[in-house]
């Protein structure tokens, strides 16, 4: 299906700054992320020596890093070529797809984690690419999908928005700035939570746990593939 002209490339919609060799190289610092909490997560969950992980969407693969130790395979999916080139440098098990292209044999992944990728695609897509995850995973398998996710109504989102913007900070070197988020707002596809849950229940997931953030823009789903 992939090959049909009605087919969204992802690679477009990625951000052209994840394909920017000069805005890899500085990835890490601006993004930094301790994933502790993360792999607790999935080793409490389940996930062990004798399982396979995949990371969608995963950068210059630090969470690959982090999760390798104490797994059997972990793969590092990512549409940017800078940020596969960077994940092979390291020495991760790097592809260069998405959630749209990536293909594993049906029912053998026991994980898959995904942190801020899934905004990229707009609804419709977001509901194919959950199937798409759900296909590869086992039953009893485990979506750990963490992203800019709404959980205020429509009316709020003014307010939500505007003390998100007037919160960032001013480095670009160091985060995310004001202008940065609102043109995330802008251009990209972050959706609402109480449209994404019903995505993920029909793409074949039970959502065992759920977080979302004092701010109502970040939220964490367990979810389990039946």
């Amino acid at each position: 299906m992939a090959n049909d002209d009605w087919w969204i490339d992802e690679t477009a919609h990625a951000g052209p700054e994840h394909l920017d060799v000069a805005y890899v190289a500085g990835y890490d610092a601006k993004s930094g992320t301790d994933w502790n909490e993360d792999v607790q997560t999935l080793l409490r969950l389940g996930i062990d020596s004798t399982s396979t992980v995949v990371d969608i969407g995963a950068g210059t693969g630090t969470f690959c890093l982090a999760i390798a130790p104490y797994v059997a395979r972990v793969i590092g999916v990512d549409v940017s070529p800078a940020m596969v080139e960077v994940m092979r440098s390291r020495g991760v098990d790097a592809v260069e797809a998405g959630f749209l292209s990536y293909e594993h044999d049906a029912n053998s992944v026991d994980a898959v984690f995904s942190r801020n990728a899934l905004h990229h695609l707009p609804d419709f897509w977001k509901a194919v690419a959950l199937h798409r995850v759900a296909n590869a995973l086992r039953r009893g398998g485990i979506l750990l999908l963490q992203d800019l996710i709404y959980s205020f109504d429509p009316d709020d989102a003014g307010d939500a928005i505007s003390a998100w913007l007037a919160a960032a900070p001013t480095d670009r070197a160091s985060g995310w700035t004001s202008a940065e988020l609102a043109e995330h707002v802008r251009t990209e596809f972050s959706t609402f939570s109480w449209l994404l849950e019903p995505l993920l229940d029909r793409a074949g997931f039970d959502i065992a746990e759920r977080w979302m953030s004092e701010s109502r823009l970040y939220g964490e789903y367990v979810c389990i593939r039946r």
